[in-house]
């Protein structure tokens, strides 16, 4: 992952950050779980697939869909909710060159 252009890492560190403190898995879901994005995401950068390409524009959905493969699923703080897509926005935006300053 460190080796992601910016955006993709950030984008990434979001998504690992949402689902290790809202999503509750066993620590081999985890291991699968953050393996397959970080391919995800490296292929997609690798093809200059753009953020929003991967994860659409509600960042939530995406997450909650992507961990249904690994997870039992669980109750997820609209605060959380509301800073991965935050997170997401900002990495998206080094895709269209917009810096919005408020994210």
């Amino acid at each position: 992952m460190k080796q992601l252009p910016e955006n993709y890492r950030t984008a990434v560190e979001a998504v690992e950050r949402y689902t290790m403190h809202f999503v509750p898995t066993d620590g081999d879901g985890n291991a699968s779980m953050f393996e397959d994005l970080a391919d995800l995401f490296e292929q997609a950068a690798a093809d200059g697939t753009s953020i929003r390409e991967i994860v659409g524009d509600d960042p939530v959905e995406f997450v909650d869909a992507f961990v249904q493969n690994y997870s039992e699923g669980g109750y997820v703080p609209p605060r959380a909710r509301k800073r991965l897509t935050d997170d997401i926005e900002r990495a998206a935006s080094y895709d269209t060159g917009k810096d919005d300053e408020t994210v």
